[in-house]
């Protein structure tokens, strides 16, 4: 069998075909491409040497450093699998991580949330990684050659009310790149500033298609808009994470002109901000950017720039998938009718870790349902309606409800709870949470919310609380239009 492309592969190539080039900026630490491989084949030889083989775990769980792409491209090197976790998560739900994916190795930072978790397998972020890298041999690694095995593992999609591990394979995040990339219009020199959180695939996607073009990653812990407008300077980047709320941010960081910030090429935002960048007019930020996608799909299933003036605002699907718009049954709807988003092809995931009964639901008749209803168009492309779960959208984060519905009835006081997004006119949606008391007892709203956030990330908790005497109910599961039109919801995507 031919050795086929892994993600340590790309690496490997520009170490030979790029030998001058920057591959990793993170304050102090530059990276030439091959000094990156080498670095990458030390860990990797260190972490075989605490036992990571072949379908073994890593974890990271800290802020952006480019010591997440090194794990990643050292998992690839073993045939491991790599998850960069939520750093935002509440100590219970990091708990529940660790209990899931039982990884070998945990690489972390200090927070509250980590600080009680360490133990056995776990290597301090810093001197400590360094010290464990240095460690490592140089000798050349056996290299992992199967690019269909499972390499990144990210946490989506809490249908029941825990989250599950989507895993994506290297063919899977080569393929979407090769796409990504494209669209995008990357050439040689595009310098991706890694600001979003890395544990989505928002901000991964770009990075690995800076990777596949051997451009450059420049890592940066978070979003800080001053930071942002420095670093966009200093090393003249071409594109970061950012979206609505962030620009305005950014343009207000930079309201004195005192960074350029014109090496940014973006979509077009306000005056102020297509002042102070370049206006791309490459597909991604014609007009608007992005499409339809999710983490199972590698990050976008369908592209608004592969549809110039289309009539679906979500676009056409990438030239690597197939995209079917099914009934209950499995047949196809006809053009004009919603039906369910499946698609099949080069980028999708291979599944969820550890969850066959899932697995076998998402993926029957041979499509990967994705949960989510969409319409074709006449004209062929494709409008993405809403999701068949209900799902809540504050800012940039998804919100299941019933995983926040879960955190609410571990309250001793809480009988049941419905939760409900409701419109925000800065975050577009926020958290609601409808609360049936246990007879005979007694919580104040406050009570509930700091419950939920002590269980939880903080985005997750309720904004508001109200108390009822019961929860609407369709069978088992709560009636939520009923309960929208009782407590003012709405604002869902796509709607």
């Amino acid at each position: 069998m031919i050795h086929q492309l892994t993600l340590s592969d790309v690496l490997a190539e520009h170490a030979r075909s790029r030998p001058q080039v920057t591959a990793v900026a993170d304050g102090e630490v530059r990276l030439t491409y091959p000094e990156l491989d080498e670095r990458v084949t030390r860990l990797a030889n260190a972490l075989a040497a605490r036992g990571v083989t072949a379908g073994e775990r890593v974890l990271w769980l800290g802020q952006n450093a480019h010591a997440v792409l090194e794990l990643l491209l050292a998992s690839s090197r073993l045939g491991a699998i790599f998850c960069p976790a939520n750093w935002r998560q509440s100590a219970d739900e990091l708990s529940f991580v660790l209990e899931d994916l039982t990884p070998k190795v945990v690489v972390w930072e200090r927070s509250e949330a980590a600080a009680p978790l360490s133990g056995d397998g776990w290597i301090l972020a810093g001197a400590d990684y360094e010290a464990f890298l240095a460690g490592g041999s140089a000798e050349a690694v056996a290299e992992f050659a199967d690019d269909t095995a499972p390499v990144l593992a990210l946490y989506t999609a809490a249908f029941d009310g825990r989250p599950n591990a989507a895993l994506l394979s290297s063919a899977a995040l080569v393929a979407h790149s090769a796409s990504l990339l494209v669209v995008r219009q990357m050439e040689p020199g595009f310098t991706f500033l890694n600001n979003g959180p890395l544990f989505h695939v928002g901000t991964m996607m770009f990075c690995l298609a800076t990777l596949q073009i051997g451009g450059t990653n420049v890592f940066t812990p978070a979003f800080d808009a001053e930071e942002v407008c420095r670093l966009v300077d200093a090393e003249k980047v071409t594109q970061a994470f950012l979206f609505g709320q962030m620009i305005d941010a950014v343009v207000a960081a930079n309201a004195g002109g005192k960074y350029d910030l014109s090496s940014l090429r973006f979509v077009s935002h306000s005056d102020e901000w297509d002042a102070m960048i370049t206006v791309d007019d490459s597909p991604w930020c014609r007009s608007k950017m992005g499409g339809y996608g999710q983490t199972e799909v590698g990050g976008m299933l369908t592209f608004l720039g592969l549809a110039p003036g289309a009539a679906g605002f979500a676009g056409r699907p990438s030239p690597l998938v197939q995209v079917r718009l099914l009934d209950d049954s499995g047949a196809e709807v006809p053009p004009g009718e919603a039906g369910e988003i499946c698609a099949r092809g080069k980028s999708l995931f291979s599944g969820y870790f550890n969850r066959p009964e899932l697995n076998a639901a998402k993926t029957r008749g041979g499509w990967h349902h994705t949960g989510d209803l969409g319409r074709r168009e006449p004209d062929g492309t494709i409008t993405f309606i809403g999701p068949r779960l209900r799902m809540i959208k504050s800012g940039n984060e998804n919100v299941y409800p019933a995983e926040v519905e879960r955190a609410l009835k571990t309250h001793p006081a809480v009988a049941d709870a419905a939760v409900i997004g409701v419109p925000d006119e800065r975050w577009h949606q926020a958290v609601k949470a409808v609360v049936v008391l246990k007879e005979g007892r007694a919580a104040s709203a406050e009570e509930i919310v700091e419950h939920v956030k002590g269980a939880l990330a903080s985005y997750k908790k309720p904004r508001d609380v109200v108390f009822a005497e019961s929860i609407p109910k369709r069978g088992f599961t709560p009636d939520y239009d009923a309960i929208d039109a009782a407590h003012g919801g709405g604002n869902y995507p796509g709607s």
